[in-house]
């Protein structure tokens, strides 16, 4: 490195613009650079919450879906980006087979059946079963393309459903879009409960802060006594939710009858009173 070159701290690199570790830090002696992507003249998104987890499988496709609806029925205007480019399940649990359209100036979303505007690249794949097979830098450019290129109208809310983990997607996502706010996606195993703390930090590391935590299969109530069973261990929300200060909670229960909406994509004909306490913080933000 040479003796005249100032070393980003961000990264460790000789930079002049923090160009190569794409924090626009300003550590390098420059201005702190935004990198946010502007939206499409014929776009008026006026709120972005991702819904986001530390590992897959806990059920953040579903409660994105949920709060989308959610919103939807108290009158608002709502979209849903799916992030999630290699495992996308968004059009499936809408019940969406028809693919999306384009013209010359963007893309236009997909509606579901109650007028829920949605994108996901399984909306623009001949098959939906075929795998994606690219690399990360790929990912990340397909996900600014459906900010940048689709021509969402004026929405109110627009749910992000973001990947599992910290990779470069959530990173684009944070640095791309203009995030209102986080909704955290858990289950009440202790394993999953530190991996949402990688989550959580990620978060804080980004300045973006934490609107609620979801508990996903928290617990399960027998239609016969009425008695909650954990059936998957004790829930660890509360510690987490007191360790970083965040307010708003909730616990959604195992019910088949939600799994069985989602898999034949009646998902906007669920019960959304579990996530009721969620949608009301969204609604004052």
């Amino acid at each position: 490195m040479s003796e005249e070159c100032n070393s980003c701290s961000s990264c460790g690199e000789g930079c002049e613009s923090c160009s190569s570790c794409g924090d626009g830090c300003g550590s390098c002696g420059g201005e702190k650079q935004s990198l946010l992507v502007e939206q499409n003249s014929f776009s008026n998104i006026k709120k972005v919450i991702a819904v986001l987890s530390g590992k897959g499988g806990v059920g953040k496709s579903l409660v994105t879906s949920l709060m989308s609806v959610a919103m939807h029925k108290r009158g608002k205007k709502v979209a849903v980006l799916d992030a999630d480019i290699t495992g996308p399940s968004i059009p499936k649990m809408f019940g969406l087979k028809e693919k999306a359209k384009a013209s010359e100036v963007g893309i236009f979303p997909s509606e579901s059946q109650t007028g829920i505007e949605l994108m996901s690249v399984n909306l623009l794949l001949e098959d939906e079963t075929m795998p994606v097979l690219w690399r990360g830098p790929v990912i990340s450019g397909v996900v600014t393309q459906f900010w940048q290129d689709v021509m969402w109208g004026d929405v109110d809310y627009m749910f992000v459903d973001m990947p599992p983990g910290t990779g470069d997607v959530s990173l684009t996502v944070f640095q791309s879009l203009p995030i209102d706010g986080i909704i955290v996606v858990t289950s009440p195993q202790e394993l999953v409960g530190m991996i949402v703390e990688k989550a959580v930090n990620m978060a804080n590391m980004m300045n973006v802060p934490i609107l609620g935590l979801v508990e996903n299969m928290s617990y399960f109530e027998c239609p016969d006594c009425g008695k909650k069973h954990q059936i998957f261990g004790e829930s660890h929300i509360e510690e987490i939710a007191s360790k970083y200060n965040i307010k708003t909670i909730a616990k959604l229960p195992i019910r088949p009858e939600i799994a069985q909406a989602a898999d034949a994509g009646c998902i906007e004909k669920v019960d959304t009173d579990d996530i009721s306490v969620m949608a009301d913080m969204i609604e004052k933000l």
